[in-house]
Parts: C-alpha cells; structure tokens; sequence
C-alpha cells in the first residue's frame, strides 16, 4: 500500500513540475490608466527617480533607505533602496527617455526574489488626456514558473501598477499644472 502512495506522490509531483516546465519563459505585467491632463505635464514625474516617490507604490516602508544617483532625471537616474519584507532591496535606472512618450528602466531585484526586468512607461495622447501604461517584462527562470502555479504575480504586481496609476492620478489632476511640469 506505502508503495502505491509513493508512487502517486511521485507521479503528481513530476506532473506538477512537467506542467510548471511548460509555462512560458519570459512574463509581462502590464496597467493603464486615463490621467485628464497632457503628456508633458505627467512625464516629469515619470523620468525624475526622486519625484516617482510622490506616487509610487512601493514606498511603503518608512524606515526605507533610498540612495539616488547620477543626473536628476533621464538616462543614468538611478535609485537604489533597502527595507523591509516587503519592499525588499534592489536598484532601478532609466535607460531611456523619449520626452514626452516614453520611459525605460532597468530594475534589479535583490531580496526578496533576484530579478532583472524592463519596466516601461508609455504615454499617449488621448483626446484631452493622456493614457499612461506601465508595464514590466522579464524572463520567467524554472522557479518562478513553479511559484507562478500557486500565486498569481500579475494579479499581485498589477494591483500595485493600478494603485501607483491612481496616486499618479490623483497627484496630476488635482495640482496647479506649473507644479507638475517642473
């Protein structure tokens, strides 16, 4: 009897990791949000790495050490942080910067899992509006597959886009337009 379980044990479990194998190597996660005001109004506070903290999702640990360098926005902006359990530790830098349309980071995940990614911002007009997207793409090791079948990560990470989307919202629509183009 002990063998016939083993044997159903082993035969569920390979299923499980044949069926994880079989997920795709690489993952996007991908918001957008209508924001009622021009693109050249919401890109500074895109590209600048020190105001994305007014909107960001991830500021959630006020003992957070965050270091900044390079220039104060654009290509080379970097920010680096460390905190606790759930902002973990890691460093993120625009690679690229197409005012007003677009900006590419390169975001490093230290702690909790290791990651590379590319996050990405779009903006495009919208009658008198612009939508913004935010999206992060990367590849999907072994591991992540497996994790991947028991929790859903585009779920998890695209309710944080969404509520950086809404602050970012609410932040651009609710002061003078002179603030927000600096």
């Amino acid at each position: 009897m002990i063998v016939i379980v083993l044997i159903v044990v082993a035969v569920a479990l390979a299923a499980v990791l044949a069926y994880a194998a079989s997920k795709p190597d690489s993952f996007t996660v991908q918001r957008s949000a209508l924001i009622e005001a021009p693109p050249e109004q919401i890109f500074p506070l895109i590209d600048d790495l020190h105001a994305q903290s007014a909107w960001s999702p991830f500021e959630k640990d006020p003992d957070m050490k965050r270091t900044h360098s390079g220039p104060a926005r654009g290509p080379g902006a970097a920010y680096a942080w460390e905190g606790n359990r759930r902002v973990g530790a890691g460093q993120i830098a625009i690679t690229e910067s197409q005012p007003p349309s677009k900006v590419v980071l390169s975001l490093r995940m230290l702690r909790p899992l290791k990651a590379d990614n590319v996050v990405e911002f779009t903006l495009d007009r919208s009658g008198a509006g612009t939508r913004v997207t935010w999206a992060m793409r990367g590849r999907s090791p072994f591991m992540a597959k497996l994790m991947g079948l028991f929790m859903n990560c585009d779920n998890m990470v695209g309710k944080q886009f969404e509520e950086g989307l809404a602050k970012l919202k609410t932040l651009v629509e609710t002061q003078p337009t002179s603030v927000a183009a600096e």
